[in-house]
């Protein structure tokens, strides 16, 4: 039996979420939530133990594809994991706050 993808829309992501961008370096350092934790795709199975177990985690990529598949990955191990609809793109064009590491314009790869 196939289970439908938890998913939330970036406009509903609480501010106080634990955010998870799977982007790669160059699109994190364009522009990301604040307080996002970076860790790219590809890294998600070596790094595991660095998402939290006892909270929610709102995963986001670029549009949602990449998110969708470390969610779906997240909630085989266990986790309570949710992908942002849109993801980057979404939340930017909801007026949703971007920050960058050195402080300069924040913008979405």
């Amino acid at each position: 039996m196939y289970n439908a993808l938890p998913a939330v829309d970036a406009a509903a992501v609480p501010a106080d979420s634990y955010v998870l961008d799977v982007r790669e370096p160059d699109e994190w350092a364009a522009g990301h939530v604040d307080g996002a934790v970076h860790i790219p795709m590809g890294e998600v199975v070596a790094r595991i133990g660095e998402v939290p177990q006892d909270r929610r985690v709102h995963v986001m990529c670029r549009v949602g594809g990449r998110s969708a598949q470390v969610a779906q990955y997240l909630i085989a191990q266990g986790l309570d994991a949710v992908n942002v609809d849109g993801g980057m793109l979404a939340w930017a064009s909801s007026g949703r706050p971007m920050v960058t590491d050195d402080g300069g314009t924040a913008g979405v790869l």
